[in-house]
């Protein structure tokens, strides 16, 4: 029987979270299908759905997963980042939403109706809440004013898709101002890791 030896390695804490990857990510996806939905600039067709579509599936969808993937890795296996609540927080966040956004972005390119988005937008509703909560009490205001912001995404998405609300144009609003703040978050962890700025993110 083979017997695997147990190497002694001492982890570093990392000094570069990755989630200004998922920040990125998540604002083009929110500047595309918010900027769109907002102006409705470029008109609806099935050719746009497509190309929405792909960018939807690799900006806040593989950005947001590989982001999510990283980060439950580092906390779970590795010990490298710091196991308190806001990062596991973020971690979680980021998997789900990056999950969630592959499945928007193949059900917009294929063409599917969107009616069920409804439902969906339920537990998404109810995990952002849950991100504000956590960086608040954490005293991260920058990044729980991005979970009040998807909030008001989803909270507005439940009515709009079950046909209660003609609110599209409303959740594309909220989803750019929600991806403006994404690149203040972006810029914010950037300059604080490769500058060691101060900014408060």
């Amino acid at each position: 029987m083979f017997v695997l030896a147990q190497p002694d390695v001492t982890n570093a804490t990392a000094a570069y979270v990755p989630v200004a990857i998922g920040f990125f990510g998540l604002a083009t996806g929110y500047f595309i299908w918010g900027g769109q939905a907002l102006f409705r600039f470029p008109k609806n067709d099935p050719a746009l759905d497509r190309t929405m579509g792909m960018w939807g599936f690799w900006m806040p969808g593989f950005m947001q997963f590989l982001t999510g993937v990283y980060l439950m890795v580092g906390l779970t296996w590795f010990n490298v980042f710091r196991g308190d609540p806001p990062p596991y927080m973020a971690a979680l966040a980021f998997t789900a939403y990056g999950i969630h956004w592959f499945a928007l972005a193949y059900r917009r390119y294929i063409g599917a109706a969107s009616e069920l988005e409804g439902w969906m937008a339920i537990p998404f509703l109810l995990l952002s809440i849950l991100g504000a909560i956590v960086f608040a009490m954490a005293g991260a205001a920058a990044v729980s004013i991005l979970f009040v912001g998807l909030s008001l995404i989803y909270a507005t998405e439940i009515p709009t898709r079950f046909g209660v609300l003609k609110g599209e144009r409303l959740v594309g609003l909220w989803q750019l101002l929600t991806g403006i703040w994404l690149i203040y978050l972006t810029y914010g962890t950037v300059f604080n890791a490769a500058l060691h700025e101060h900014w408060r993110v």
